[in-house]
């Protein structure tokens, strides 16, 4: 299946570890955002949105928006039911609490990091930088507190996609200088969950090429 992707997107490397965790292989299309690459007529056909991730499986049926990617794959590909139930747990109340942690992802931890240091990245000087950092750190906490006695963003014991898609959003905290070690429990999390999550080598290697944005401030 094609997987239109950038490296250092947070949200395309979660994608690409949930596709490890379920073993799909994906197509790797690179798009260049900045050369306007995802503003092409015949990317526009596919998705109107013009965003990435971008997925087109086999049958060509077309989806993006990395969470519902996400769930997509370990719904319609993993051929492993326990793997299946560990990832995107059955039980109504343990998958709620998955999508809560993919919606506070995409809405607040991720939302907060892009409002704080994308104008950085792009050289632009905002009013209100210190608000915006202050809702950042108000975001870390939130997880920070979701975090105390537990060994995963959901709970339980087992790794989920919540935990893969929040992973993506730490690391790239981490390459852009933030320091995490303020907050115990997300720290805890982190050194551990970068060990064992799916492609994990992938995930840090992106965030890497991410990072590269801030050394040419």
């Amino acid at each position: 299946m094609d997987f239109y992707y950038l490296p250092g997107s947070a949200p395309c490397r979660a994608v690409q570890m949930t596709a490890a965790a379920v073993g799909v292989e994906l197509n790797l299309k690179l798009t260049n955002l900045m050369a306007g690459e995802h503003m092409k007529p015949e990317f526009l056909k596919l998705n109107p949105q013009h965003t990435i991730p971008t997925l087109v499986d086999e049958t060509g049926f077309v989806l993006w928006e990395s969470r519902a990617i996400q769930i997509y794959l370990v719904e319609r590909y993993c051929k492993d039911a326990s793997i299946a139930e560990r990832l995107y747990p059955s039980d109504p109340r343990r998958r709620a609490i998955v999508h809560q942690r993919l919606f506070f992802d995409v809405a607040v931890l991720y939302q907060r990091f892009a409002e704080y240091y994308y104008p950085q990245i792009f050289g632009k000087k905002l009013p209100g930088d210190a608000d915006r950092l202050r809702s950042m750190e108000q975001g870390l906490g939130f997880l920070d507190a979701f975090l105390e006695g537990e060994r995963y963003v959901a709970g339980g014991d087992d790794l989920t996609i919540a935990d893969l898609s929040i992973l993506a959003s730490i690391a790239t905290y981490e390459v852009a200088g933030y320091d995490l070690c303020q907050y115990v429990n997300v720290y805890r999390w982190y050194e551990h969950v970068k060990t064992v999550a799916p492609a994990a080598d992938k995930n840090a290697e992106g965030a890497r090429v991410f990072g590269l944005y801030f050394n040419k401030k």
